[in-house]
């Protein structure tokens, strides 16, 4: 499982011209699955979301969470974070999961980081052609993969 986590001002999804997810502070995370992702991807994956210290404290040094801020996060499902570039122009998307597979795994890792956060996740809708507007504070984007933990 591969995560983008872009700390945000504000971000929102729309999904057929109807904002389905919308906040201020906080991270949008956005979430690629594959066939080989489990329960234990998420809950690490789910506790580093939630303990990444990004925000600013009291002498604007990256030292509190988004916990820590009280801020919010949207999820967003991204296929394309597992698209593989090593041959051609065009992306191939093999490793990404079929959504048989990746569905019960996003609404689990919904599940798990709302559990671990304490407060609804708001979330794009799977499979839906999204408009994801962000205003990415610092810029600070970070890139983790449950599968480059050492």
């Amino acid at each position: 499982m591969r995560v983008v986590l872009q700390r945000v001002s504000e971000a929102s999804v729309t999904v057929d011209h109807q904002k389905v997810a919308d906040i201020q502070k906080g991270l949008l995370v956005l979430v690629g699955i594959e066939d080989a992702d489990t329960q234990e991807d998420i809950d690490w994956l789910v506790g580093k979301i939630t303990k990444m210290r990004v925000f600013g404290d009291e002498n604007d040094v990256m030292n509190c969470s988004v916990q820590d801020i009280d801020g919010d996060i949207i999820v967003v499902s991204q296929f394309t974070l597992h698209a593989s570039t090593k041959k051609g122009n065009r992306p191939s998307y093999i490793k990404a999961a079929k959504p048989e597979f990746a569905i019960p795994m996003y609404e689990q890792f919904i599940t798990t980081l709302e559990k671990e956060f304490g407060k609804k996740i708001q979330a794009g809708i799977f499979g839906a052609d999204m408009k994801v507007r962000l205003l990415n504070d610092g810029p600070v984007t970070i890139i983790i993969d449950s599968k480059n933990r050492a």
